[in-house]
């Protein structure tokens, strides 16, 4: 993904700051007040909550 486009987009939900992963499924966008990873599918990333995924709290960063 583009680094200007990541450095634009923030978790729907709590408007706070996401972390790019590649993770063996694909790649996520994680977004830890939440706990939600929103995928990125074909290059796009997914911003719905709905398709978000849950992420454990000692999982995947801070």
């Amino acid at each position: 993904m583009d680094n200007r486009l990541l450095d634009m987009l923030v978790c729907p939900l709590c408007k706070g700051p996401l972390e790019h992963l590649r993770t063996e499924t694909g790649r996520e966008l994680i977004c830890h007040a939440d706990r939600l990873a929103f995928p990125v599918r074909d290059g796009i990333p997914v911003m719905l909550a709905t398709e978000a995924r849950t992420v454990e709290p000692d999982a995947d960063g801070p």
